[in-house]
């Protein structure tokens, strides 16, 4: 495919402007090509200006079957035709069933409540903890991302000038994502690397720690995985210096396992929260854990209640999609992980037969059907790990290159591709090829 040009969608940014600040509704979508996508189906997108796209963004993760799958979609109109109702009053007609299904298909989830974003359930998450343990202070990752409130909006993608060198066994400075967070309300959340024990266990001898809230894998800086031993090592300091564990599965949950990733990794967190793949991109969040936390909702003492409220809460269309899509995961005909897991392995063999051709170090670091490019010689261990020695310039041009040879990878550096189970071993011959092109090139 030859340059593409994308003349409408900046029009559209251009027009939008004049009424939403920065011209895009949630300002981590905004990019440079800044694309207007109108319609996908399956793996394939097209944009406003007519191009397609194998697509291996789906909103951040969250299409894992593809996009408007059409079971989904199926079970989405049926609430249409049945007239369903969002009352704001009593239980909705699906909510039970979804529970239900969601705690059977998830072991270490007793009780669950139905939030309509990621965001609001971690939210909801730290707020039992507080309530649990009667401690205010909140460990949370440098290079994890646990949505946008108070407490979890800082130290994402942080420059050295803001956070230090990297300090074994330390604190991070709180690297804020948004003006407008009291300091009083900062100084209650603590920063460590991802995979260092020893942060934590000095975070917690000097505060009153409610909760460690952690992505099992950090997902927002492309793919670094536990070390072993490193979740076990948190569950037992957990237990033992009594803070509660919670993982945040809002990207890592459906995407790897039915039972979510801690399924795989064998490490049951005290309480978790979902998003995104739970139904297949339709807006749903879940918060899940043990019961005798969970019922903090329902405590008889009003002082150590917890609030939990939404309008649009277990909304019918996105309830059903969230039914029919745990239920097609879990389906012995379509085996959605086995396939997935064959394109995966089909995709990093591929990569790492082109990309020494480029004569730089490299590492396709991958989990199931989420991978990421790091230009770096091996598997990185943590955020300063990532900002030491991969090189962000080279990756900002492999995927702007690529995006002109009509495969979309978001384009800003360490960001994760996802495959979904609409990809096919085609798409990801086509994808190699298109990548070997752009190799040549760069």
């Amino acid at each position: 495919m030859s340059m593409l040009e994308n003349e409408k969608s900046s029009a559209i940014l251009r027009e939008n402007s004049k009424w939403i600040p920065g011209g895009v509704v949630s300002l981590n979508r905004k990019s440079d090509p800044n694309i207007c996508f109108v319609k996908g189906s399956g793996s394939k997108v097209t944009d406003i200006d007519g191009n397609s796209y194998i697509d291996y963004q789906a909103g951040f993760a969250a299409s894992f079957l593809g996009h408007n799958d059409p079971d989904i979609n199926a079970a989405v109109l049926k609430t249409l035709q049945e007239q369903q109702v969002l009352m704001g009053a009593g239980p909705t007609l699906l909510e039970g069933e979804f529970a239900e299904l969601f705690c059977s298909s998830v072991p270490n989830a007793a009780s669950i409540q139905i939030t309509t974003t990621g965001s609001e359930a971690t939210y909801h998450a730290i707020r039992i903890a507080r309530a649990v343990t009667g401690k205010d202070h909140v460990i949370v990752m440098q290079g994890g991302y646990n949505g946008w409130h108070n407490d979890v909006a800082c130290n994402v993608i942080s420059q050295k000038e803001n956070v230090g060198p990297m300090r074994i066994g330390e604190e991070y400075p709180f690297d804020s994502l948004s003006a407008g967070i009291p300091k009083n309300h900062s100084d209650l959340v603590h920063v460590v690397n991802f995979n260092d024990l020893e942060g934590i266990r000095n975070v917690v001898t000097k505060h009153e720690v409610a909760c460690v809230l952690l992505e099992p894998i950090l997902q927002n800086v492309g793919i670094v995985k536990p070390l072993s031993g490193y979740l076990e090592g948190l569950r037992k300091m957990a237990d033992d210096l009594g803070f509660l564990l919670i993982f945040d599965e809002v990207k890592t949950g459906f995407r790897h396992a039915l039972g979510g990733y801690q399924s795989l990794c064998g490490v049951e967190p005290d309480l978790s929260t979902f998003g995104k793949a739970v139904a297949n991109g339709y807006p749903l969040g879940v918060i899940a854990g043990k019961k005798e936390y969970m019922d903090y909702f329902v405590h008889p003492d009003k002082e150590k209640r917890v609030m939990i409220a939404g309008t649009f809460n277990a909304f019918p269309l996105t309830t059903a999609a969230a039914i029919a899509t745990l239920q097609k995961l879990g389906s012995a005909e379509h085996q959605v992980y086995a396939h997935v897991e064959r394109l995966g392995e089909l995709l990093e063999a591929g990569y790492n037969e082109i990309f020494p051709k480029l004569g730089v170090p490299f590492y396709v670091a991958r989990q199931g059907s989420a991978f990421c490019i790091y230009f770096m010689d091996h598997a990185p261990v943590n955020f300063h790990d990532i900002l030491d020695n991969h090189n962000f310039e080279l990756d900002l041009q492999y995927r702007k290159k690529l995006i002109q040879e009509g495969v979309f990878n978001f384009p800003a550096a360490i960001k994760q591709g996802s495959i979904s189970f609409a990809h096919t071993a085609d798409d990801i011959n086509r994808t190699l090829e298109a990548t070997e092109r752009v190799i040549k090139n760069l």
